[in-house]
């Protein structure tokens, strides 16, 4: 972690150097993916990770969401993430899809959600609630909205975005890539077809990048799922598309790879192309190339030369980053946490613990993850205020509701924030232990009454007593 927060800082002053030569090269300390994990309970939520050169990876909340759905099918997949023209608004756009409640991908295909999820930030950290919008409802027979892309479009001065449905059209069931336009990510234009492939040949995963100085003849090139990975050229996001190849030139088929992420390494000529091994099991290859015009350029990145980080990343997308962004996420969501237990003071052979989504004081606790906790910075205030993160449960929090603690899943919501978030400060009873103050009333402290945590007024000693705590490993 020293040698990361280290090159975080070199490129802080390196950003702030180009800066002075103009703004595109000012996004040019780091990258963030945003990606989710898997199929498993918690897997199909937000995550984010921060890289210094686009190739070793540091997984930022201990692995755990950053953001959690609560709309929709309230799980989310195949991440974008859109940067504003000028810098001030990012989006995240998400398939609003959680395979993993057990719906089966036949009905997922068919009968699904034709609505993305989308959260609105204006520095990265702070996240608007998840909302849904509706942009493939007016397809006839549509079976879902799967995999949404978005790029900014001089020529329409709206932003382009695109994603795969599976419907019927002209006798044939099967995935075509349709577009919308839109100005704020709130209101869209009806969708339209974007790319419809010969016959019964489906697309999916289709995404964009702009490439500076048209390197390799092409303003924009695009790479799709389709058999292949096939990659087209072309010099407006609408207009006429040119196709340059498919990664089979290179050895790698539709049948190996799917869900290419593209960006562009910074300060470089050089861009980058992540495809997941999903037939082996793998996980994403990253693969590089100088010449956006030519397929057989890329290159698979050595196995020794990237490390993507602890967790398990599937399809996403990475956002370029300025030294700002770059350390605004990392005080954020960097570093690694520790692991602890909560003590009572009075009555030490007790641990705070969960079991069944309660709360409860015991001793004796079994299985001990239930009574394990990380101490992350507060989710309504991240200065002097903490919150406390399940270890066996990630992305669920201790939070009160109606005084009452409960452990749940975040919801992104400014309410939860609240109530999750408490000040530190020395034990009422043990200054050598500690007490945690409600953000939202500073009268009110975490205690126990008859070995259920409760959020009360503290009155006398016996209170005092009850709201100490020892935090332990």
């Amino acid at each position: 972690m020293k040698t990361f927060l280290r090159s975080i800082r070199s490129a802080v002053a390196a950003t702030l150097l180009a800066a002075a030569f103009g703004g595109a090269q000012a996004q040019s300390a780091g990258y963030l993916l945003v990606h989710f994990t898997g199929e498993s309970p918690q897997g199909e939520q937000t995550y984010m990770s921060v890289s210094t050169d686009g190739l070793n990876w540091t997984d930022l909340n201990n692995s755990q969401p950053v953001l959690m759905s609560t709309v929709g099918e309230k799980g989310v997949r195949d991440h974008a993430i859109v940067r504003s023209p000028d810098g001030t608004k990012f989006w995240i756009l998400a398939t609003d899809l959680r395979i993993a409640n057990g719906k089966g991908w036949d009905a997922a295909m068919h009968a699904g959600s034709t609505k993305l999820v989308i959260w609105e930030s204006t520095d990265l950290v702070h996240w608007s609630a998840p909302r849904l919008v509706d942009v493939a409802g007016a397809i006839p027979n549509a079976g879902c909205a799967w995999a949404p892309e978005a790029i900014w479009d001089p020529a329409s001065n709206a932003y382009i975005v695109y994603w795969a449905t599976i419907s019927p059209l002209n006798g044939t069931d099967k995935p075509r890539i349709y577009y919308a336009k839109t100005t704020d990510f709130r209101t869209f234009t009806a969708p339209q077809m974007y790319i419809d492939r010969p016959g019964t040949q489906g697309i999916i995963d289709t995404q964009i990048i702009e490439v500076a100085g048209s390197v390799g003849g092409f303003k924009y090139v695009r790479a799709s799922g389709d058999g292949q990975i096939t990659i087209e050229g072309s010099q407006s996001v609408l207009g006429a598309w040119t196709t340059i190849g498919d990664l089979s030139q290179i050895g790698l088929t539709g049948k190996m790879v799917e869900g290419p992420v593209l960006y562009k390494f910074n300060g470089e000529n050089k861009w980058g192309m992540w495809v997941d091994q999903y037939a082996a099991n793998k996980g994403y290859l990253p693969l590089t190339s100088i010449n956006m015009g030519s397929a057989q350029n890329w290159q698979a990145v050595p196995s020794g030369s990237y490390n993507l980080g602890a967790d398990r990343k599937r399809h996403g997308g990475i956002l370029n980053l300025s030294a700002a962004e770059m350390t605004r996420l990392t005080t954020q969501w960097g570093g690694a946490t520790p692991i602890n237990r909560i003590q009572s003071s009075n009555f030490p052979d007790r641990f705070v613990r969960h079991s069944n989504f309660t709360v409860r004081l015991d001793p004796n606790v079994s299985p001990l993850d239930d009574s394990k906790f990380r101490m992350v910075k507060g989710l309504a205030n991240n200065t002097g205020y903490v919150s406390f993160a399940s270890v066996n449960y990630p992305g669920y929090y201790l939070r009160h509701k109606n005084f009452v603690f409960e452990l749940a899943p975040y919801d992104g919501s400014p309410q939860f924030a609240t109530d999750a978030t408490f000040k530190q400060v020395p034990g009422l009873a043990d200054t050598s232990a500690s007490s945690f103050q409600a953000y939202s009333d500073p009268t009110l402290y975490i205690r126990h009454y008859s070995f259920l945590p409760r959020l009360d007024p503290i009155k006398n000693q016996i209170d005092r007593s009850d709201a100490t705590f020892h935090v332990t490993n």
